[in-house]
């Protein structure tokens, strides 16, 4: 998808955030069931156990953020499609969506997870041009933020739950040339991803 196919396209930033809510209230998965089960796979994790003895996340295993942002990005599309089966499933191919809306894949969901209290981030590429052998940038985008495991903090708390259209430009590359993070621009965080938890 190039950047003339935006809903945001020849919109200036103080007109984004309403076109982000008109976006929002357009999309098939409704905001309430977004954060319910965001919330509920967290819990989920949170409360399983690995291994015949079995070891316990949260007090004999406190996963790094990156192992939490995997299990969230697997467990949502999974608890999406048991609740609608034939509706929402999980990515089959490097070019599908992190969560796949079967009647119309242009609803389709980046999943984006990030310890940092406020902001996500995308690897370098999101700042390059698409390429047609990879999937779009461009699209919806389901932002979650959630606290690191810490020896006085055995449960960590989903901070900040965010939904809306991202576009690839919308990304910023570090400038530093071995840099491999891609950011996103200010006036973005603020008017096209709209927060859903906690509540405003």
């Amino acid at each position: 998808m190039s950047y003339k196919d935006s809903p945001y396209r020849d919109l200036p930033p103080k007109q984004w955030a309403k076109k982000t809510r008109d976006l929002v209230r357009a999309h098939p998965l409704k905001m309430e069931e977004a954060v319910e089960v965001v919330l509920k796979v967290w819990q989920d994790i949170l409360t399983s156990a690995i291994g015949s003895k079995p070891y316990q996340i949260g007090t004999d295993l406190l996963p790094k953020p990156q192992i939490m942002a995997f299990f969230l990005h697997e467990l949502i599309p999974l608890e999406l499609a048991a609740r609608h089966p034939g509706i929402w499933r999980g990515d089959k191919s490097a070019d599908e969506k992190d969560l796949v809306f079967i009647p119309n894949p242009s609803f389709s969901v980046e999943i984006k997870t990030s310890s940092h209290p406020t902001q996500i981030f995308g690897n370098r590429s999101y700042a390059q041009k698409p390429t047609a052998t990879k999937k779009s940038k461009s699209g919806y985008y389901l932002a979650i933020n959630f606290e690191k495991f810490r020896p006085a903090k055995p449960s960590p708390k989903i901070t900040l739950i965010r939904f809306g259209w991202l576009d690839h430009k919308d990304w910023a590359g570090q400038k530093a040339a071995t840099g491999q993070q891609a950011r996103l621009l200010a006036d973005v965080e603020e008017y096209k991803l709209l927060q859903l938890y906690p509540g405003e």
